[in-house]
């Protein structure tokens, strides 16, 4: 009888096509991880961003038992890296440490081939970095208010420079104008090292900061920190205001880092990526460090995650309504 011949071809092709549907099918067999991990950072070697996402990699390596790669793909306000990884196999073995840029991107550049809520499964929120609003000592300011004082007094004479156009810093200093009612000219550098040195020297009047990328400088005096774009005064510098307490309410700016995978992501991989990290930021090793580097740590699950995200694309879609800035 040909019945038994058909059952088994049947039950063959079944077998086939389930195992195609399946995340978890033949080519990705065994538990994860079961090869190496790579985090991808869209910013030069040795920055905020770079240490943190290699801080994370090493712990994430010993816990996992797998090497964890940080790899740099800097160039066009991170973009190169966001779409790299968004065209990347969702299998968990190429990851995102994205910062805040990701959120303003769909804002500032045409053709983006990623949308940051679309695009990516949220793991966890990392961290977080206060922008701090630091003048030149060369300046005759001594807080915010005297600074806007000062600008109104010379309508476009003053200068803020930014780690880039279209930057988080960068889009701080718009902010800062729309808020305060002034006008400033933007010079934008490369790297956070660049704009910091010409601050210091008195080349550039002001900068935002991230608190991670100049604490010890702000800490030193030079340049003078006048307030804090976060809702909360900074653990490190309990002294220094924040932008509402100086005199423009509801005014944030903070830089974060979370880590993304590639859409399509199965959630068990996800669930674990997300234990893992906040297993990483609960240890000392990992917590102490960001803390000292002037990060305020955070963690979570991928919900909240992801309901951060929204909300910033939307706060800084407010911006935007406002800021005409496209490239």
């Amino acid at each position: 009888m040909q019945i038994p011949r058909l059952t088994g071809v049947v039950a063959g092709v079944l077998l086939t096509f389930g195992a195609a549907l399946s995340p978890f099918n033949a080519s990705a067999a065994g538990p994860y991880p079961s090869q190496p991990i790579r985090i991808i950072v869209g910013y030069q070697a040795g920055g905020p961003t770079d240490l943190t996402a290699r801080l994370l990699a090493n712990a994430l390596q010993e816990s996992m038992g797998q090497p964890v790669i940080v790899e740099n793909k800097a160039g066009a306000g991170s973009n190169i890296a966001s779409e790299y990884v968004a065209a990347a196999a969702p299998d968990g073995y190429t990851l995102l440490l994205a910062a805040a840029p990701i959120t303003m991107a769909k804002y500032v550049y045409k053709g983006l081939k990623f949308d940051v809520l679309t695009s990516f499964e949220p793991i966890a929120n990392v961290m977080t970095a206060p922008a701090v609003l630091a003048v030149s000592k060369k300046l005759p300011v001594t807080d915010l208010k005297s600074l806007i004082a000062l600008a109104r007094q010379r309508p476009g004479s003053l200068t803020f420079g930014s780690t880039g156009t279209g930057g988080s810093q960068h889009l701080a200093g718009e902010l800062l104008k729309q808020k305060a009612g002034i006008d400033m000219l933007h010079v934008p550098y490369k790297g956070a090292a660049g704009a910091l040195t010409d601050v210091m020297a008195g080349n550039v009047d002001m900068v935002f900061m991230t608190s991670m990328s100049a604490l010890p400088a702000l800490k030193s005096g030079n340049p003078r920190a006048l307030a804090v774009a976060s809702k909360k005064r900074m653990p490190q510098m309990p002294d220094l205001p924040t932008m509402d307490e100086s005199g423009l309410p509801g005014f944030e700016a903070d830089s974060w880092n979370g880590l993304l995978a590639p859409a399509g992501t199965p959630a068990p991989i996800l669930d674990r990526l997300n234990a893992e990290v906040n297993k990483a930021l609960a240890s000392p090793a990992v917590r102490d460090k960001l803390t000292e580097q002037g990060a305020i740590v955070v963690g979570g699950s991928r919900q909240e995650f992801r309901k951060y995200l929204k909300e910033e694309v939307d706060r800084w879609g407010t911006v935007f309504k406002t800021v005409k800035l496209t490239m």
